[in-house]
């Protein structure tokens, strides 16, 4: 117990609508709440990896020692994302900790994706594979949910599909960069699942309804900075559905590389802090179901898991 609260956790959660549009400052403080007072009033003292906290260090840190919570670097800092709010009551906001900077990031401005980055994905639907630049479209923040979180089948489709995808979420700014400095822009990767409605996709001219409806984003929360991966080429995605195995690619796989992409999106339109950019799926792609759960794993980053439903009227 802490300061008379026997239990921080419903405090913590209960305050984090109101955080969510207040700027900065309000974040620091519901960081603070999350990893000094509910960590240390589940068990007691509690090793946490608060020394990569980035920008609001010095208030962590110091808030974390008044409580006991040791700042020993294992485990390390991901362990405690979860105890961050992912989601408000009236829309989704994602929570991003970014082990490489400390920044929290509200949901990004822009989802940013690449069609086709897959030669096998491209021939299986019988599209061509894009020769001289990558092919890209958007899908709206308000598709985002959230690990564990159900994908709903909208009415106006009879053939949605999953497509596992690798994530790339940005820490800062990146405009006009080439490709060899474009990385020190991205905090980390992260699983994503860019939910298609394929009957849509193929009767409309723009993919906006195809990708766009709510749910059709899920993310996970975990974002990996490069550091702790393997090279980009060796970087792995997988999408199982219901345990079984559709999907199954690799960074090296891809038609235009993921610093390529960055560079080529960056020379179009300014990424910023928190944006996404979801780089293609690997060929497999197959129907989803009301009582199916798809996963999207990337080996390293972890796994992200939502249940299938149909619409709710």
């Amino acid at each position: 117990m802490i300061d008379g609260q026997s239990d921080v956790a419903p405090t913590v959660y209960q305050r984090a609508a109101g955080m969510v549009a207040q700027g900065p400052s309000h974040f620091s403080e519901l960081v603070k709440e999350s990893l000094c007072l509910r960590l240390r009033a589940e068990n007691g003292p509690t090793e946490v990896d608060l020394a990569r906290v980035g920008e609001v260090s010095p208030q962590v840190l110091g808030g974390a020692r008044d409580r006991g919570v040791s700042t020993a670097r294992s485990p390390p800092a991901r362990a405690m994302k979860r105890h961050l709010p992912r989601r408000t009551t009236d829309s989704f906001t994602s929570f991003h900790l970014s082990l490489l900077t400390g920044k929290i990031m509200n949901r990004p401005s822009k989802i940013v994706c690449v069609g086709r980055n897959y030669a096998a994905h491209a021939a299986e639907l019988g599209n061509v594979v894009p020769d001289e630049r990558p092919l890209l479209f958007f899908k709206p923040p308000s598709a985002l949910v959230g690990d564990g979180e159900p994908i709903e089948l909208p009415k106006a489709s009879k053939q949605v599909e999953h497509e596992g995808e690798i994530g790339i979420v940005l820490h800062t700014a990146l405009r006009r960069a080439d490709e060899n400095s474009a990385l020190a822009a991205v905090a980390g990767l992260t699983c994503v699942n860019d939910v298609t409605a394929r009957d849509l996709q193929k009767t409309d001219d723009q993919w906006a309804r195809a990708k766009g409806f709510d749910t059709f984003c899920p993310m996970s929360s975990n974002i990996v900075p490069l550091s702790e991966l393997p090279p980009l080429d060796e970087v792995e995605v997988m999408c199982r559905v219901n345990g079984e195995t559709r999907q199954h690619g690799s960074g090296r796989e891809m038609i235009f590389k993921i610093p390529t992409l960055l560079s080529y999106i960056s020379h179009i339109m300014t990424l910023e802090a928190g944006d996404l950019v979801a780089t293609g799926t690997p060929a497999g792609v197959g129907p989803l179901a009301p009582g199916d759960r798809v996963e999207v794993e990337i080996p390293g980053v972890g796994v992200l898991s939502n249940p299938v439903v149909a619409e709710v009227s």
